[in-house]
């Protein structure tokens, strides 16, 4: 079945890769805080023609974690310092409404748009992990009906402040002395739940618009929040069932808010283990399982599900572990992978190790090419964000493999559509709200 739209793909670039210990393979190169590796991954992107690259963000760190988070640069400065290096590839962040304020965040993320000349995203989070209140001042974590309720306000008021400036504001007039058109320039004077803001943003608009915003929040309040605002959604379906359910309900709930299904896509993450035969590639991904500690399964889990699980065995089928007021679709995405495997305490952890709850596709390129048509042509995903277990050669063996097979078959680009973000992910350019004439871009 042939879609109207191409396959939209993006590389989620996590420190030396997306397997927890994915830094020790011999051909791993290490260091979230390593901006070389990082800027040939970039441009290893953009070279195959990838939509996006996406960058994760933690507000806590100890010497226990993981190595591929432990330390990092702060995301939006990484950001504009990629801008400079890539010319066409979007540039995606995720920041956190929960411990941001909405001034200064509009303004950070309006200021990379700029650099990048419209190329800029933003992962909308609300920040699952209590310690993190710890950092900034406060002893209580907001619970998760209120965090969202939170986020919905936050988003309006970044979204309002974006919109401070119409298009074309400067006249830069030697002869009169007019710099701008004073009439283009509006306070938002914005007075909520949980905010009040003035402005207007000392930030123009960039050429798309507004940055893109990425939604990652698959449980009720999280895909309200994603049919609501979201134009791109990360998620992590294990089966192409699930993934067909949750991509239909999504969808479904657009028309609630005035949108149509073109104008959101939904992402999952997918994990790909690549070899010339389906053999190397089920030997490499035994490799990589090799490295796991299991001695850090307790803590990655209690992490996972906010619960201390040493009162049982490793080696008992998974118990069932009460709900929290942090996490609440990867967990349940946890239980129910552990449920439909029958899985034990080690072997889920062994499962989070690898990818943490996302999809593991172990094969050749032509084998992942058809993994991901399946779910393409099914309307189970409108693309996929990679997740390659080490970097650079994880992620280079899906770029010269799997990217010429599924340009072979007609589903991804050769050439990027446009210059912005926007268009090469046939988004509509929001109209600003104090224009009268509205503009889109591949509606």
């Amino acid at each position: 079945m042939s879609r109207k739209l191409k396959l939209k793909l993006g590389l989620f670039i996590q420190g030396a890769g997306h397997h927890a210990v994915g830094w020790r393979h011999p051909q791993a190169q290490s260091g979230s805080e390593n901006f070389e590796l990082i800027k040939q991954l970039a441009q290893t992107a953009e070279r195959a023609k990838l939509d996006m690259i996406f960058l994760a963000d933690g507000l806590t760190t100890s010497a226990d974690s993981s190595p591929s988070v432990v330390a990092r640069f702060e995301p939006i400065t990484l950001l504009a310092a990629l801008s400079t290096v890539t010319r066409r590839i979007g540039l995606a962040v995720t920041a956190s409404t929960t411990y941001y304020d909405p001034f200064n965040l509009a303004r950070l993320l309006a200021s990379v748009d700029q650099l990048s000349q419209g190329r800029a995203a933003w992962n909308v989070v609300t920040t699952s992990t209590r310690e993190a209140a710890l950092n900034f001042s406060q002893t209580d974590h907001l619970e998760h009906s209120v965090r969202y309720e939170r986020a919905a306000e936050f988003v309006e008021v970044v979204k309002g402040l974006w919109d401070s400036w119409e298009p074309d504001p400067y006249i830069v007039n030697k002869q009169t002395g007019e710099y701008i058109d004073k009439r283009k320039v509006h306070e938002l004077n914005h007075k909520g739940k949980y905010f009040a803001v003035k402005g207007p943003l000392n930030v123009s608009q960039s050429p798309q618009g507004q940055p893109v915003i990425i939604q990652a929040g698959s449980s009720g309040p999280g895909q309200e929040l994603a049919a609501r605002i979201g134009e791109v959604v990360f998620t992590a379906q294990q089966t192409f069932e699930d993934a067909q359910a949750f991509y239909n309900g999504l969808k479904g709930l657009l028309p609630k808010y005035g949108r149509r299904p073109e104008h959101l896509h939904i992402l999952p993450g997918l994990f790909p283990v690549i070899g010339a035969t389906e053999k190397e590639a089920r030997d490499k991904y035994e490799e990589l399982q090799s490295f796991i500690d299991d001695t850090k399964a307790y803590a990655t889990l209690q992490e996972r599900f906010d619960y201390d699980l040493h009162g049982y065995s490793l080696d008992s089928l998974v118990p069932d572990i009460p709900e929290s007021s942090g996490r609440k679709s990867r967990p349940q995405l946890l239980m129910k992978l552990a449920r439909d495997k029958g899985l034990t305490l080690r072997q889920l952890y062994r499962e989070v190790a690898g990818a943490r709850g996302h999809r593991i596709v172990v094969g050749t390129p032509i084998q992942l090419a058809d993994h991901i048509q399946k779910w393409f042509e099914g309307f189970a995903a409108d693309g996929f964000n990679i997740m390659p277990p080490y970097v650079p050669g994880g992620f280079e063996d899906f770029v010269d493999g799997v990217i010429p097979e599924l340009q072979n078959r007609g589903l991804f680009r050769t050439e990027y559509e446009g210059g912005t973000l926007r268009e090469n992910l046939g988004l509509p350019v929001p109209a600003n709200r104090h224009s009268t004439v509205s503009t889109l871009s591949n509606t």
